[in-house]
């Protein structure tokens, strides 16, 4: 599937430090969906507080409790993340493309997919599911022609996605590095919004 021109589905955003919703600040946002129709995403560098997926997979009776220590290693891996301020009960499971499930899994413009389903966690905590997946509680929805709005006005920047800037461990380091990956120092942004 290829990008639609204008849109910039399969990338992340990149909150500018003057980004003044609070929900936001430092946020690296992976776009899952970017049309006519509005975008969808999800952030990847905010940990979900007091919760992990451990906590998650006994809630839903994936797992009866106690039973974590026969969890696979990739499983235990899994982090939960705050993917937004929409939907927060709602669990989206970000992950490569080896797992797949028929009718419920979207695959983005770079082949990173999406699934909402249980069935992927029942999957994961089996050690079937894909080899590298984030969880996210909640996402970020932008409605017709909002996030382009943004943009314009110095909300965000873009980058290209990567596995490693979406699945990797260290949080606290996504937001550098995907400026980075823009060539950009960091300390070098404006923390004023204005136009030439």
């Amino acid at each position: 599937m290829e990008r639609t021109e204008g849109y910039l589905e399969g990338q992340c955003l990149i909150a500018m430090p003057q980004m003044g919703d609070t929900r936001f600040e430092r946020s690296v946002v992976f776009l899952c969906a970017h049309s006519a129709e509005g975008a969808m995403g999800i952030i990847v560098n905010k940990p979900a507080r007091n919760i992990s997926f451990v906590d998650l997979l006994t809630q839903l009776n994936v797992i009866e409790e106690g039973n974590a220590i026969l969890l696979p290693e990739s499983a235990r891996r899994v982090a939960v993340h705050n993917g937004g301020p929409v939907e927060t009960g709602r669990g989206f499971v970000l992950h490569t493309p080896d797992f797949v499930l028929k009718e419920a899994t979207l695959v983005t413009a770079n082949d990173v997919c999406l699934t909402a389903t249980v069935e992927i966690l029942r999957a994961i905590a089996n050690g079937e599911g894909p080899s590298q997946a984030l969880l996210a509680l909640g996402y970020a929805g932008w409605a017709p022609g909002q996030l382009e709005h943004e943009i314009t006005n110095n909300g965000w920047l873009h980058c290209e996605a990567d596995y490693g800037l979406l699945f990797d461990a260290d949080l606290d380091a996504k937001y550098e590095r995907a400026i980075h990956k823009l060539g950009i120092d960091p300390l070098l942004l404006s923390t004023a919004a204005g136009h030439a």
